[in-house]
């Protein structure tokens, strides 16, 4: 169905929205607001949920806490999940739910976009992107609601915000494997790697979901792919969409490179340089190719090189992403949360050339740790384990690099003060998710910044 039916469709629906995480309240508050009969449900029982589920019942939405009520679920046509609910919970087994259709909650709110989408995905630099494809985006003086994983569901934007002329999302894997109409304008796939492997059963599966990012794109869509990722090649060959590449040190045929020290546009309507690398405001070889690529997506959604390079050069990143939090005795603090696999961890330590002392852990997601052994080897003090991941990485990697088990943020914390010498990085880049811990990954940079700082900012 189109979006257009889908969306026609909701007035007088009973519909079940599992999970009430952001993008789950966003989804019931939108749904009934456009006429639906919500239920709207969560295992966990917290005094925020409790809030939430107040909030919700004011608007007129059904709320169950600590528990999904199959009878209710029974009752309902169709269900949204939030992403943070595993395609394999018990939820989605129980014969009162199986076999009926399950969206996602970026699915559920571009039936109600009124505007054009640039959708962003990949295992690692997602964040970074997207939120400086929206600084390019505003620079050239658009609209913009910058939403999805980055902090803001997409629901909310709809629902909520003013005139748009853009939506810039950031997607992951759990919200593209259960959409159907969702169809972006331009899309970006920035890399692959082995990922929420606790969740699927093979990478393949999960690539699988990420390439469903281009299967609604037609005739007048872009497709912006990294060049130097195999696994992201045959991403959309069988849509009549543009597909356009980018590549750091080689040519493409239509995209952005990298010639003589400045970033090209090269086969565009708007072809030429753009600007010099090192005057981009974010370091690393990451993060260049997160500016290529956020280059040719801007010129696909019309703005012209100037715009682009003015807005490259002053972008100063993104929260829990590399950042410096507090510089003192010669240490320097380094939050990057935001890492929250093997991969992006990998990256973060390739970054520095500094000694570092590393916090890794948090809940493990199935990837081994093996990666990151021959760069901790080779520039860290020592790695301190934290979380329910801490015996995983204490037995992978004990033999490339001294591992303690400390537990808790705040005891690695307190063990990295006394282990760092002036000149070091103390680097939190825990390559697992928050959930052990946290509620997110931004609470638990919010947690490490506190207590290196000792609360103040």
């Amino acid at each position: 169905m189109s979006a257009g039916e889908l969306r026609g469709a909701v007035p007088g629906r009973r519909v079940g929205v599992i999970g009430l995480a952001r993008s789950g309240r966003a989804a019931a508050r939108l749904l009934r607001a456009e006429g639906a009969s919500v239920y709207a449900s969560d295992t966990r029982d917290t005094p925020d949920l409790r809030a939430t589920a107040e909030a919700l019942r004011e608007g007129g939405v059904d709320v169950d806490l600590g528990h999904h009520d199959p009878g209710r679920l029974a009752e309902c046509d169709w269900l949204v999940t939030s992403p943070g609910i595993p395609p394999g919970a018990p939820v989605f087994a129980l014969p009162e739910v199986d076999g009926k259709p399950v969206y996602s909650e970026v699915e559920v709110a571009f039936w109600f976009a009124g505007a054009p989408v640039v959708a962003v995905t990949g295992t690692n630099g997602k964040t970074t992107t997207t939120a400086l494809l929206g600084e390019i985006a505003r620079a050239a003086g658009f609209a913009v609601e910058v939403a999805g994983n980055i902090g803001r569901a997409f629901g909310e934007a709809v629902l909520d915000g003013g005139p748009v002329d853009w939506y810039v999302l950031e997607v992951s894997s759990f919200q593209l494997g259960r959409i159907e109409a969702f169809h972006p304008r331009v899309a970006v796939v920035l890399n692959l790697a082995p990922d929420h492997l606790d969740w699927y059963p093979r990478f393949e599966a999960y690539v699988a979901d990420k390439a469903r990012i281009a299967e609604n794109l037609g005739r007048g869509d872009d497709l912006v792919l990294n060049a130097e990722d195999a696994a992201v090649a045959g991403f959309g060959a069988d849509r009549p969409a543009s597909r356009h590449w980018f590549h750091r040190s080689a040519p493409v045929e239509r995209g952005a490179t990298v010639e003589a020290g400045r970033i090209v546009l090269v086969g565009e309507s708007d072809a030429g340089p753009v600007m010099a690398v090192d005057e981009l405001a974010i370091p690393g070889a990451h993060n260049l190719q997160n500016a290529l690529a956020a280059t040719v997506a801007a010129a696909r959604m019309g703005v012209d090189r100037e715009t682009i390079a003015g807005a490259l050069a002053a972008f100063p990143g993104v929260p829990h992403r590399l950042e410096t939090v507090h510089e003192e005795a010669g240490v320097t603090w380094v939050n990057d949360s935001k890492a929250t696999n093997v991969g992006s961890a990998e990256v973060a330590l390739e970054a520095f050339d500094r000694p570092l002392v590393v916090i890794l852990g948090g809940r493990h997601k199935g990837s081994p740790y093996a990666p990151l052994a021959s760069e901790l080897a080779e520039r860290a003090r020592a790695v301190l384990a934290i979380g329910e991941a801490a015996p995983v990485i204490a037995a992978e990697l004990a033999e490339s690099v001294e591992v303690e088990e400390v537990g808790t943020l705040e005891r690695a914390v307190s063990r990295a003060r006394a282990l760092a010498r002036p000149g070091d990085v103390v680097l939190l880049s825990p390559a697992c998710s928050s959930y052990d811990q946290f509620t997110s990954y931004e609470e638990r940079g919010e947690r490490f910044r506190d207590l290196v700082t000792g609360g103040s900012r």
